[in-house]
């Protein structure tokens, strides 16, 4: 009786405790991380194959793949350009995440902002540069080569019309070829930024990271 009177209140308090009081025992893809409903199972294959890929690769499901993972062709494309970011492109990495942290903030997306913290403190970064990322034009941590990035970054992501003399600095530094990367990295990260807010996906409290690659 003891038993039976215990699960009952558990049941009852299940819909008010803590989310992951409520799923730790539960695979993350099996959770409800967002407005929208837990992923059917079993999984589609497309997104059985992406998750063997990551965690192959080093890294976890995460609330952003699980999320996007009802639309399985269009999470296999959005993951296709992360890799492609992360793995294959010929702008230093650094550069990249630096790109990405300030457009995250930008758009306000408290999501990729966590989840890219721990890659821009890999990628050498220091903790004071972080604190002065939000007003890095009056900041004495960046170099002319990051200010270039970061000036460049910040017009296009508050409206996308660059003017000339920042685009000159771009220049400066890169090639037609790493502009045009650093330009799809704002708009691939802007896009998922705004995507993160509208579909209120959660930040990982349990540790959970996308796949880190190498800086």
């Amino acid at each position: 009786m003891r038993a039976f009177i215990i699960g009952l209140a558990l049941a009852l308090l299940a819909p008010i405790l803590p989310l992951h009081a409520q799923d730790r025992h539960v695979p993350p893809e099996q959770r409800k991380v967002s407005r929208l409903p837990p992923l059917p199972q079993p999984l589609d294959p497309i997104l059985q194959q992406m998750f063997a890929k990551r965690r192959a690769q080093g890294g976890a499901i995460i609330n952003l793949q699980i999320t996007t993972g009802h639309a399985p062709k269009f999470a296999r494309a959005a993951s296709t350009m992360a890799f492609t970011i992360r793995f294959d492109a010929k702008t230093p990495r650094k550069l990249l995440e630096l790109t990405i942290m300030r457009t995250a903030e930008i758009v306000g997306s408290q999501y990729e902002i966590n989840q890219h913290i721990p890659l821009f403190k890999m990628c050498g970064y220091s903790d004071a540069q972080l604190a002065a990322l939000p007003h890095w034009q009056s900041s004495t941590l960046f170099d002319d080569r990051q200010r270039a990035v970061l000036g460049y970054a910040e017009e296009m992501a508050h409206g996308g019309d660059v003017d000339d003399p920042t685009f000159a600095a771009l220049e400066r530094y890169f090639t037609p070829e790493e502009i045009v990367e650093l330009t799809y990295t704002v708009g691939s990260y802007y896009a998922n930024g705004l995507l993160t807010k509208a579909l209120r996906i959660q930040p990982e409290t349990d540790g959970r990271e996308t796949v880190p690659g190498k800086c």
